[in-house]
């Protein structure tokens, strides 16, 4: 009981002083992006920034239409966000946001449901008619509807669950690899040096992974905007 409490206490949402700290996780990623100057010159990290933006940017928005490209700023931002929240948690004495379902659903909810609501306002027709794919057989046509509905509703749920399942499970990794190299360490160095080799290409792994799952994130919610615009 004692060490499953000490492997998911991390998850939990800290509180100091009544204070929830999840506030204080979630305002940090403004606080210490650089913020661009009106200046000409500017310096490495806003220029690595720009850079990134601009890739990025590029890359989201190859398949979606020109009508989309209004949603860049949002998507781009919610990109740097996601991925300094993701990074959070591999910092020790640190807290990971989103590996909470809650503030993933809260992210992701309220972008899906802009999607749809676009789709509904510019082309009724074809958003109804995702529900129903064409040469359907009429005996299967309430089924099908039926079918293509929850997964319309569900596509919020199936974005915040990948993002937290992903950071879940490699912060536990960390975790229990990092446990079980404080333990052999003293008793067996010779097995602790590999272990702690390997803790540290997890922890690469991990950045990797926060980075990506970030632009997966995105990437799902472009991909729905196309859909609708």
């Amino acid at each position: 009981m004692t060490l499953a409490l000490s492997l998911f206490d991390q998850f939990e949402s800290p509180v100091y002083l009544g204070i929830p700290l999840i506030v204080l996780a979630l305002i940090l990623p403004a606080v210490i992006l650089p913020t661009p100057t009106p200046r000409w010159l500017e310096n490495r990290l806003l220029a690595t920034q720009n850079w990134f933006i601009g890739q990025f940017t590029h890359q989201v928005f190859l398949p979606v239409g020109v009508p989309g490209h209004k949603w860049a700023v949002i998507l781009a931002s919610l990109m740097l966000y996601l991925t300094s929240l993701n990074m959070l948690g591999l910092l020790p004495y640190t807290f990971t946001p989103t590996a909470q379902l809650s503030i993933n659903l809260a992210l992701a909810f309220p972008l899906w449901l802009a999607t749809v609501i676009i789709g509904l306002r510019n082309q009724p027709t074809q958003t109804f008619g995702h529900l129903l794919p064409e040469g359907t057989p009429t005996p299967l046509i309430p089924i099908l509807i039926i079918i293509e509905t929850i997964s319309l509703f569900i596509r919020p749920v199936a974005l915040s669950v990948r993002l937290t399942a992903n950071l879940t499970a490699g912060h536990l990794l960390i975790h229990l690899i990092a446990m079980a190299v404080a333990v052999l360490l003293p008793l067996m160095p010779v097995v602790a040096i590999p272990t702690a080799i390997l803790l540290l290409l997890l922890m690469l792994l991990e950045i990797a992974v926060a980075v990506i799952q970030a632009y997966v994130f995105v990437l799902l919610l472009s991909l729905y905007l196309q859909e609708n615009v």
